[in-house]
């Protein structure tokens, strides 16, 4: 669905938000549900016996793996990463085998979303891990192609989606989208799941792939599953182990000052002002804010007054660490 102020479309089946009546599943009934259902699967009561989590690395065992799952399963579940695994992502891999499908992930890192400026060989990887993560959760199968598989020599074609991309993330990274939106169409075609998982933590990246699976009337459903925080607030990210010992201390003041903030405008105080001050309680904490902004929830304009399924939504850097969340605000 998407909303511009003067105009309201039906939202598309392939795309259920919850602003269209899809609620995620919280974590604890995720992992409540999931848990259960491995057990069943362990004593062959389960998801028609997927026992063995399988690994491949071309398109045509792909292909093979996932029509062998179509004959097992109801339906297919899929969770595109970029692996270095943490909560956040064994959460989404909860979510599908909660929902009964025979899920399927991927971990691909992928240059397209990176820019030239960033460093693309720091980003973390482990391989070993990230399969026995993803084995405890009951992945079914695990999609591991290369630059080659997803780029081929002379391909011609990405995508870019307007809208939604079009502020924030799309300003400070330029290009990024269109990497994001090329390789989960390809990601999607590969696979040809019936649902896909994704985290809110990456909010406007959730709805950059809603926007292009809606626009190009795919044939799936994208669901958003809440964010996974550790125990002290802080959104949990690939990148937090980039932090020092004194930053990781620091870095759970950013939500706490958007919780504070979230709070006053609830209270009907007047928003710009609640910004200004909540940003200036950041920078007093060493954050270098890149944004700080109520927004729409589907398109990301940004709002000068409260509204249903509005988010506060940040990105600030804490020493050489880009920090995003987001949470309610409407």
């Amino acid at each position: 669905m998407r909303r511009n102020g003067s105009e309201t479309k039906p939202a598309p089946i392939v795309a259920r938000t919850r602003e269209a009546g899809f609620t995620p599943i919280p974590n604890h009934e995720i992992t409540a549900i999931a848990s259960l259902r491995k057990c069943h699967v362990a004593h062959g009561l389960g998801l028609d016996q997927i026992r063995h989590m399988l690994i491949v690395r071309t398109l045509p065992d792909l292909r093979h793996a996932c029509a062998q799952l179509r004959l097992k399963a109801e339906s297919l579940a899929f969770v595109p990463t970029m692996g270095a695994l943490h909560e956040g992502h064994r959460t989404l891999v909860r979510a599908g085998v909660a929902a009964g499908s025979a899920t399927v992930a991927s971990i691909f890192v992928n240059p397209l979303q990176f820019a030239p400026t960033e460093d693309l060989s720091r980003y973390p990887r482990d391989e070993a891990g990230d399969l026995a993560a993803l084995e405890a959760e009951g992945c079914a199968l695990v999609w591991l192609p290369d630059v080659a598989t997803m780029y081929p020599a002379g391909e011609a074609t990405t995508i870019v989606v307007g809208g939604p991309s079009e502020r924030w993330e799309g300003d400070a990274r330029p290009g990024h989208f269109r990497g994001v939106a090329t390789v989960c169409a390809k990601l999607f075609g590969q696979v040809r799941p019936d649902r896909a998982y994704f985290g809110e933590k990456d909010w406007q990246q959730l709805q950059v792939v809603k926007r292009m699976v809606a626009d190009l009337l795919l044939p799936l459903e994208i669901a958003g599953v809440e964010t996974v925080r550790e125990p002290d607030g802080l959104a949990m990210s690939s990148r937090n182990r980039f932090l020092s010992a004194p930053e990781r201390a620091t870095a759970p003041a950013l939500i706490a000052v958007m919780r504070a903030a979230a709070a006053q405008i609830a209270n009907g105080a007047a928003i710009p002002d609640v910004l200004q001050e909540a940003r200036l309680g950041l920078t007093e904490k060493s954050f270098d804010i890149n944004y700080l902004a109520l927004v729409e929830c589907a398109t990301l304009a940004p709002i000068d007054r409260p509204q249903p399924g509005a988010r506060l939504i940040a990105a600030a850097k804490l020493g050489n660490v880009r920090l995003l969340d987001n949470i309610a605000a409407g």
